[in-house]
This record gives C-alpha cells, sequence and structure tokens, in this order.
C-alpha cells in the first residue's frame, strides 16, 4: 500500500496541535510559578505582573517556519522567568540599499526611546515608561553606515531606517528619535 503524501494542510493541523499542546503546558507551569511570591532585594514582597507573551509564526524563503517570542514572559532551563522588560515584537525588511526595522513599544515617550547601532550589525532598542520597560538586541543582515540611520516614533511603532554598508564603530551610535 503506498504511503499518503502529507500536504501543507495537514502540516498546519499538525503545528497547531503543537503551538496548543505548548500553550497549555506553558500555562500550567506559569500558574504554578506565579502563585509563589518572591521577595525583592529591599526586603519588600513584590508579585510580578502584568505578565506579556505572544508569538508570531511566520515562514522563510526557505519554507522552514519560524516562531518569534515577545513579551516579558521567557523560557530559561525550561522554565518560564518573568522580566520587568518586555522584548518588543519587531519586523527587519531589508531592501537593496538599506535595512528598515519596526518595532512595537507602545505606551513610551519618544524621548525615551534610545536606539543604537553597534558594529556596524547590531541594533539596541530600549524605551521606559513609569509602567512598562523595553529592550531588544536586532542582529541586522548585512551591515550599515550607522551615520545615515533615522528614527521615526508614532502612535507606538518605532520605525528605524539604515543605509546599507559604511563605516564600522565599537562603540556604537546613538539615533535621535524623530
Amino acid at each position: 500500500m503506498p504511503k499518503k503524501e502529507r500536504d501543507i494542510f495537514d502540516l498546519m493541523d499538525e503545528w497547531i496541535r503543537e503551538i496548543e499542546e505548548e500553550f497549555e503546558r506553558m500555562e500550567r507551569e506559569f500558574m504554578r510559578s506565579f502563585r509563589e511570591i518572591r521577595e525583592s532585594g529591599s526586603g519588600e514582597i513584590r508579585q510580578f505582573g502584568p505578565y506579556v507573551y505572544g508569538f508570531r509564526v511566520t515562514v522563510g524563503p526557505d519554507g522552514v517556519p519560524k516562531i518569534e517570542e515577545f513579551g516579558n514572559v521567557r523560557r530559561i532551563k525550561g522554565k518560564p522567568m518573568i522580566s520587568e522588560e518586555r522584548e518588543p515584537l519587531v519586523d527587519v525588511i531589508e531592501k537593496e540599499k538599506e535595512i528598515k526595522v519596526v518595532a512595537e513599544v507602545p505606551g513610551v515617550n519618544k524621548d525615551n526611546i534610545k536606539v543604537r547601532v553597534v558594529n556596524g550589525n547590531k541594533l539596541i532598542i530600549s524605551a521606559k515608561s513609569e509602567d512598562r520597560q523595553y529592550y531588544k538586541e536586532i542582529d541586522l543582515p548585512a551591515e550599515v553606515d550607522e551615520k545615515s540611520a533615522k528614527a521615526t516614533y508614532k502612535n507606538g511603532v518605532l520605525e528605524v531606517t539604515l543605509q546599507k554598508k559604511g563605516g564600522i564603530s565599537e562603540q556604537g551610535t546613538e539615533i535621535k528619535v524623530e
């Protein structure tokens, strides 16, 4: 009897089932972890929150699905850990002569956003407000000219445009957010 070939819909159903099972397992682990109250270094009792976790699934040009997580819940050695810093959802768009990075950092003032290019191939985004913090290091797909960088912030969306190639700085170049 010949083996039935699986189509893309069967594969997608299987991935969705696996993701649902993983979320159920993570939810059980989170609930067990969140019941515990941790003591901070100042001696005050502190319960963590809010908890932000999300993911997106994209399929690259090679056909391999890629899962990106964002938020302030991370898995370290298989256990969920809560961080005060949220990891924003980021898109990196590479064009012929430029790289555009789009990051979701809602709820902060543009004056509290720091964007740096380091070594010509890494972008670091950090932002703070009274009730939230964001931090993300992004490996760029090509070397960029740090001096050409431009950043804008509108409606919670940070957009950084960098021209490809150029000078490299070990200390990094800070980019003014407009």
